[in-house]
């Protein structure tokens, strides 16, 4: 065999050597796009259901902090419906118990009208009207009805309604409550009445 012969055929050979190795790195390379391609597809499969997860959490959550919000609504809602009905309950039986602890000195003036009737003796009718009138105000007493101290003391707008003005009889009477046209009343702290009262200037 002659030596160009030779050359031809190693030169052949070579070529077909590198032309397995480019195949053999095409097909290696081929196979690493398809790896990373799974790779990458499991990758997005595993970010979608993680996605889908939190979303799913996400949307219990909201649920839960809803159905709390009802209950919450409801429980308060129940809450002052039974107030308004206690409140109202309680007016009725605190009228209720003052006209009982009233219906004593009601049955007193019926006496005394019926006993008036027959009676002559003033004196009997006006102690009788004192009896009765004691009755009734140690009623409101005990209620915590209190009158309102006016005649002699400062005018006070908490407690006096001025109805006029007069020269005050003498210097220390000067803004000063000089009369009393209706008695003012409290009851406990509260005025439920204000003095009507005379200043004077």
């Amino acid at each position: 065999m002659t030596k160009k012969k030779k050359q031809n055929i190693e030169e052949v050979d070579n070529k077909n050597q590198e032309n397995m190795n480019a195949s053999e790195s095409t097909e290696d390379i081929a196979d690493k796009v398809e790896e990373k391609e799974k790779v990458s597809s499991k990758k997005k499969r595993s970010a979608k259901k993680e996605k889908l997860s939190r979303e799913k959490e996400l949307e219990a959550k909201v649920n839960e902090i809803n159905d709390k919000y009802l209950r919450l609504f409801s429980e308060f809602d129940n809450y002052r419906k039974r107030t308004i009905k206690e409140r109202i309950e309680l007016s009725k039986t605190a009228s209720e118990e003052m006209i009982v602890d009233l219906l004593p000195v009601l049955d007193d003036f019926e006496r005394a009208i019926k006993s008036n009737e027959e009676s002559e003796d003033c004196d009997a009718i006006k102690d009788g009207m004192k009896l009765i009138y004691n009755k009734f105000k140690n009623t409101l007493d005990k209620k915590g009805l209190q009158p309102i101290e006016a005649t002699g003391n400062e005018f006070d707008t908490d407690f006096h309604e001025a109805i006029t003005q007069i020269p005050a009889p003498s210097d220390d009477l000067k803004g000063k409550v000089v009369d009393e046209i209706e008695k003012g009343y409290q009851l406990g702290d509260k005025v439920i009445r204000f003095s009507k009262v005379v200043i004077g200037q």
